[in-house]
């Protein structure tokens, strides 16, 4: 008999829970990434520290950025930017820079209170897309911009996570240690630029030639990991490394054909980085920094609903569709989690707890978005057909 709980073992039933809340999600209609790190906090003086649920965890949060970069090839960035930039620069501005500013103000450090800015920045990309598709609301006229506001984020978020973790050593953040780390993402992001355009370029001929998934699985991982590896020998976030992978192999021809082998190994481990992440979450001293807490909260919605009643015209829709779409954005999820995972200590369990409280916040928000639209600018007038009288 072993005294010492098998390992094997605590995976298997890890497993079988993250089954389980993800099929509870579905039926209470919660977003499972909400379930997952409330396990891993209930959980956290068995799991505390584990290096095989980290290692999990790590492949997971790899995979899902590696999939996100196939998303953005060049060409696609391009066109993109040309539209969606003056409103993506808003929401920059309003969420990240503005909630840093707010941090400033309670007499936080610099790096402190730009790492409280990042994770009140990104909307949640998974909970925000299942929602307009639960809801039926993939046609509305706001959909566009809303899912033009997730590229942006997606675009930036893994650059604002690259300078957290490049200073996270304890550093003095200097212009001279940002211009390092600026330098090493430029270099880095240039170098899966140009591998895209010319190596990357066969390997649709080559995966056409491979038969066995195990194969392709071997190499695509490999991959991903491999130039999440690198940024990481950089002194740079894995995170970066990956999106970047992903947009060297954006450059083939059929994508689908590597996301179809990836995807079954990224729903497998990227919920292992909700609960890990929900482990590190220590909520034993009660809430931190509660007035800051509350202020991030607070101003976290008001800035994306500007960024929809302001960026909303700007993009070309009309005051109910920006409104509506600035209610539909106010979720956090995994972006803040990611960034958050740099926090430590009180930081850390304030990221948790306002990850958790936002994006309860946000599903409210969206399923009430149509009621206070019509509360605010009334029902929506049917146009009138002209109808023609005979003989006049």
């Amino acid at each position: 008999m072993h005294s010492e709980f098998p390992a094997l073992l605590g995976a298997g039933l890890i497993l079988i829970a993250i089954f389980y809340l993800g099929f509870l999600s579905l039926k209470i209609k919660v977003p499972g990434v909400i379930l997952y790190i409330l396990l891993g906090i209930v959980l956290a003086g068995e799991l505390g520290g584990n290096e095989l649920l980290h290692f999990a965890s790590e492949i997971g949060i790899v995979l899902l950025f590696f999939l996100l970069g196939l998303e953005f090839n060049v060409k696609r960035l391009g066109g993109i930017a040309k539209k969606i930039w003056p409103s993506g620069l808003l929401d920059l501005l309003l969420s990240l820079g503005i909630t840093t500013g707010i941090a400033l103000l309670f007499n936080l450090d610099l790096f402190s209170s730009f790492l409280i800015g990042g994770i009140a920045y990104a909307t949640s990309s998974s909970i925000t897309a299942k929602l307009l598709d639960d809801r039926g609301r993939m046609a509305n006229i706001e959909t566009e911009y809303i899912l033009g506001i997730l590229i942006f984020e997606d675009l930036a978020a893994p650059i604002v996570v690259a300078i957290l973790f490049g200073v996270s050593s304890g550093e003095t953040f200097t212009t001279v240690s940002f211009l390092a780390i600026t330098g090493k993402i430029i270099g880095l992001t240039l170098a899966a630029i140009i591998l895209g355009k010319t190596v990357f370029k066969k390997v649709e001929t080559l995966l056409d030639r491979i038969a066995d998934e195990d194969f392709k699985i071997a190499l695509l991982t490999g991959i991903a990991l491999s130039y999440g590896g690198l940024a990481l020998y950089l002194g740079l976030s894995e995170v970066l490394g990956a999106f970047l992978a992903g947009m060297m192999l954006a450059e083939i021809g059929k994508i689908e054909k590597v996301e179809q082998t990836v995807f079954p190994i990224r729903d497998l481990m990227l919920p292992t980085f909700f609960v890990y992440f929900g482990t590190t979450i220590d909520l034993g001293n009660g809430v931190p920094m509660a007035g800051l807490l509350v202020t991030v909260l607070v101003w976290s919605v008001i800035a994306k609903l500007l960024v929809g009643i302001l960026g909303g015209p700007l993009y070309g829709l009309p005051k109910r569709a920006s409104l509506r779409a600035g209610l539909s954005i106010c979720s956090r999820g995994e972006f803040s989690v990611v960034i958050a995972g740099v926090a430590t200590g009180v930081f850390k369990a304030f990221s948790g707890l306002y990850i958790l409280i936002a994006a309860f916040i946000g599903m409210v928000l969206f399923e009430q978005a149509p009621k206070i639209v019509t509360k605010v600018y009334g029902k929506p007038q049917k146009k009138k057909k002209n109808l023609k009288v005979p003989g006049t």
